[in-house]
């Protein structure tokens, strides 16, 4: 006999499963992330770099898809110019302190950002003002502008060339659709850019 705890547990990997079903069932989504994949390919091999931003679980997210470009993800290759703008704590707060949070992140994209380069948006709600601002800012440096985000995409959406929305209203739900699809465009970029024999 199961306890609470393992119905409970049961039942939120039951709605994992359901959740990851609907991506995999909806020809939109798998085409988005088929477009990103494309845009980054692009981007990193003219020499482009990709940045990442998000707010909570969604900037841990932007780390860890920066740290699978830069170091690897399958195997030993080049390093793929790639930049978490969560992680520096002196930055942050210096913008956050002289010009307001909601631009802690467009002011690093307007330093960073060059034509070409992707500039990556992650937020479950569609609507976080510093990402968003972070994907207009994109836009004007002639950046290709992305957005990972859910079932709404909301404020996001009109300014993204890209976006990824996970077929869910449930944060963590949208989180796991977020990182595995990470994972199969950091593969394939992989795979794309440093082709192995037999593969």
């Amino acid at each position: 006999m199961k306890t609470t705890d393992q119905n409970a547990i049961a039942d939120y990997l039951d709605q994992s499963r359901a959740v990851l079903e609907a991506a995999l069932a909806a020809p939109a989504f798998l085409a988005a992330a088929s477009a990103m994949t494309e845009a980054w390919v692009t981007c990193l091999g003219n020499g482009g770099k990709v940045l990442l931003f998000g707010n909570g679980g969604s900037a841990g997210d932007a780390q860890h898809i920066a740290g699978e470009l830069l170091s690897r993800f399958r195997y030993d290759r080049a390093p793929l110019p790639a930049l978490a703008l969560t992680v520096d704590s002196s930055v942050l707060t210096a913008i956050a302190n002289d010009y307001g949070y909601e631009q802690v992140f467009s002011r690093q994209v307007a330093g960073l950002a060059k034509p070409g380069d992707v500039a990556v948006g992650i937020s479950t709600s569609g609507r976080s003002p510093n990402v968003v601002e972070g994907l207009k800012m994109a836009r004007a440096c002639g950046a290709v502008a992305v957005g990972f985000t859910g079932e709404d995409p909301r404020d996001m959406g009109p300014l993204c060339d890209i976006v990824l929305a996970a077929p869910s209203a449930s944060t963590p739900l949208i989180q796991q659709v977020h990182l595995a699809t990470a994972h199969i465009i950091c593969e394939r970029v992989e795979a794309r850019l440093f082709p192995r024999a037999g593969r």
